[in-house]
């Protein structure tokens, strides 16, 4: 009950603006039946959903109808050389392929905000596609979360430079997703949160996951910690839905 009224006054505008502010991302959703799961957490957990892949668009859909915020977590080259799948961003693109292919990724996630990116250790600290990027979430609105899967990562110069939203991940949570390694990280959100004001955390829709937040998110009250939704961690700004209801939303 004490959670409800919480969520009720944050929603009114009411909640102290020191509070402590947390947004938990799932990302890597698309692909599996059990992602769905997610659906079940809390509406200001944020959902990042992979483009062109078989539940995208119905998890998308369901999600925000339940309250969810909706982000494209877009795939982006890897220095590993792992396959990317369908809507990949690459380093031999040109600079009409890149924006064509964010494109159709954004219109085959509907409501999407804004978007973070899958892997991309290579193309995040390459100039000129990072600029291109950029260059089409500004025109829409939208904003980025770099996941920061390489400490060389050109998103947020680049981001700053064109005036794009832009948050950086702090946290992974479930790289171990034995008990003891969740609660290792959870406890690193925790102390971080309150001694920042304001964190990112990444997690994925593992069955592991989603019964750990489950069980530990009321954790967070009694840490005097809020968990918002993504957007709602940027300070007066005006963040669009690229997509809405409509599948043929278009960037150029």
């Amino acid at each position: 009950m004490r959670i409800l009224l919480i969520f009720f006054i944050y929603l009114c505008g009411l909640l102290p603006v020191n509070a402590a502010k947390l947004a938990i991302i799932i990302d890597d959703i698309g692909y599996r039946l059990t992602d769905e799961a997610a659906l079940t957490l809390p509406p200001n957990i944020t959902l990042s959903v992979l483009p062109h892949t078989p539940l995208g668009q119905k998890l998308a859909n369901d999600g925000h109808q339940k309250g969810h915020e909706i982000m494209l977590h877009l795939p982006m080259q890897a220095l590993n050389g792992k396959t990317l799948g369908p809507g990949g961003l690459t380093n031999d693109m040109s600079e009409e392929q890149i924006k064509q292919q964010l494109q159709a990724a954004f219109n085959s996630i509907p409501f999407a905000k804004g978007a973070n990116n899958h892997m991309g250790s290579l193309l995040t600290q390459m100039d000129d596609p990072m600029l291109w990027v950029m260059q089409s979430l500004k025109q829409q609105q939208l904003f980025f979360v770099d996941s920061v899967t390489t400490r060389y990562t050109k998103a947020s110069d680049t981001a700053n430079q064109l005036g794009v939203p832009l948050l950086r991940r702090h946290v992974f949570l479930d790289n171990d997703v034995s008990q003891r390694g969740l609660e290792k990280q959870f406890n690193q959100i925790i102390e971080r949160t309150k001694q920042q004001g304001k964190l990112v955390a990444i997690a994925h829709p593992y069955p592991e996951t989603i019964q750990f937040l489950r069980a530990n998110l009321s954790r967070l009250e009694a840490n005097g910690i809020v968990l918002v939704q993504t957007s709602q961690l940027f300070d007066d700004i005006n963040i669009a839905t690229t997509s809405q209801a409509n599948p043929t939303a278009t960037l150029k």
